[in-house]
């Protein structure tokens, strides 16, 4: 059998699942279809003797979330390439190509996104051997998921009649743009139209010398990029300027609408990108009434709908059909589902106005836990903080706040200046504006404190890190 290594996509901004997913923790590190995180489960979906352990491509400030989370769910990687920026899927395919073939190793790369769901695994594992062939033959493989209904928010592969194909693999004629309803209706009527699923499967070697053909410009950068990049343990870095002169276009428009080497493998696999709240309806379990309720949920006369509260909200409703009521910690958003992908342009608003509620959830995710905002006034702030075991944040400094800690439970080891204490629950501490602190948990259960924060600007940038774990210093 051939051996496959799988790059993992882990970018993108997560606003089609707001309010649970934000830009700053996107869908991709979410349970949002099942109790495992997306990225988890494409992870766990790759694993096996036909797979070889995967690389991911990442942006920098995911970097931990991705690495504890593999490691949670068991999934050891061969490295984890750090974009400088992100600059889209056709740079990312050649990093991964250039990475590989500098190993001296002309993989077989399995290139797919984190944030898709496949729920027939074994047809998935059949379709990725049917590409093998035309792989192996120089031929940029990808896989059209057989559509079950005329969905105008997917593009579309039509496959070619007239060129040989390599065993299952079809050449394709042309990609298209989402469609409207009516095309969409006609290329489910007339077949030969599949889903463009984004997974590709192809030679490194082959996506480069395709790559240096149609941009050589990309080609370039990536190279530079690569020759002098940086390596911590798991962590490679390519240097940031070279990778920044990359063009920012996709795979599909910078490669494959071009080449004269582009396969597909239709497949039957239960595919959906998870593009919105109306997909996690047809995802997920429904109860008599066909409603997916998550969370404290109260449903009366209520169907077709998806009910989902996050943490101690409680969601009542009466009367509901066909609506998606997705309730976070600090935002509610509510649409018709069939009208549910339009919440990207209430991100968009929020942009425009500059609200944190665009980016950043209620619960913010760090590498050593986790904190929230409870309360917020002109000049304090309250905040929920959870320390996993072992973690210590950074050495730090605020110019324009105090802050009261009070620990609820767990063990909190406090430098405050040149002093060091231990605190157990119910204890506090007390830390001036201006004076060097840090917090760390040396326990083995979580640390959670109450966080009370006094003075002028509360802000996130006032902040001065002089020693830091997560080299964030």
């Amino acid at each position: 059998m051939t051996s496959i290594r799988p790059v993992i996509l882990s970018g993108g901004s997560g606003t089609r699942l707001w309010p649970i997913s934000r830009e700053s923790f996107p869908k991709q590190l979410l349970p949002i279809s099942t109790e495992r995180t997306m990225l988890q489960e494409t992870a766990l979906r790759v694993t096996g003797t036909q797979f070889r352990e995967p690389i991911v491509i990442a942006g920098e400030d995911h970097r931990f979330f991705i690495q504890r989370q593999l490691e949670q769910s068991g999934v050891p990687v061969e490295a984890i390439l750090l974009e400088p920026k992100g600059r889209n899927t056709a740079a990312a395919a050649v990093l991964a190509a250039i990475w590989s073939l500098d190993r001296g190793e002309d993989d077989l790369l399995l290139l797919l996104p984190s944030d898709h769901m496949i729920e027939d695994q074994q047809a998935f594992a059949a379709a990725v051997e049917s590409g093998i062939a035309a792989a192996d033959q120089g031929g940029i493989v990808t896989f059209g998921a057989r559509p079950t209904e005329p969905n105008t928010q997917y593009g579309y592969i039509e496959v070619s009649e007239d060129g040989p194909g390599i065993g299952e693999a079809r050449p394709v004629r042309r990609f298209i743009e989402k469609p409207d309803r009516q095309t969409a209706e006609d290329y489910l009527s007339r077949g030969g139209h599949y889903w463009n699923s984004g997974i590709f499967l192809f030679r490194a070697s082959s996506l480069r010398d395709e790559a240096a053909k149609l941009m050589p410009e990309l080609v370039e950068a990536v190279s530079r990029s690569l020759a002098s990049k940086s390596i911590d343990g798991k962590f490679v870095r390519p240097e940031r300027e070279a990778f920044e002169a990359a063009p920012n276009i996709s795979i599909d428009y910078g490669i494959m609408e071009k080449t004269a080497r582009a396969f597909v493998v239709p497949v039957d696999m239960a595919w959906s990108d998870v593009g919105s709240w109306g997909a996690v309806w047809q995802l997920a379990d429904k109860d008599a009434d066909d409603n997916a309720l998550q969370g404290d949920i109260i449903a009366i006369d209520t169907s077709e709908s998806i009910i989902r509260a996050e943490g101690s909200v409680t969601v009542a409703a009466v009367g509901l059909q066909k609506m998606a009521v997705i309730a976070a910690r600090d935002a509610v958003f509510i649409a018709p589902v069939d009208r549910a992908a339009d919440v990207r342009e209430v991100v968009d608003q929020l942009k425009r106005d500059k609200r944190d509620l665009a980016t950043l959830p209620s619960r913010v995710e760090r590498p050593w836990g986790s904190y929230e905002t409870k309360d917020r006034g002109s000049r304090f702030q309250i905040k929920h903080i959870l320390v996993a075991p072992g973690e210590t944040l950074s050495l730090q400094m605020h110019y324009h706040r105090s802050e009261h800690w009070v620990v609820v439970s767990g063990t909190a080891e406090v430098t405050v200046g040149d002093k060091i204490q231990l605190l157990q629950e119910n204890q506090s501490t007390y830390i001036p504006a201006g004076t060097t602190h840090r917090l760390a948990n040396p326990g083995k259960v979580p640390l959670e404190l109450v966080e009370v924060q006094c003075g002028p600007y509360l802000g996130e940038d006032d902040i001065v890190r002089f020693d830091d774990e997560y080299g964030r210093a």
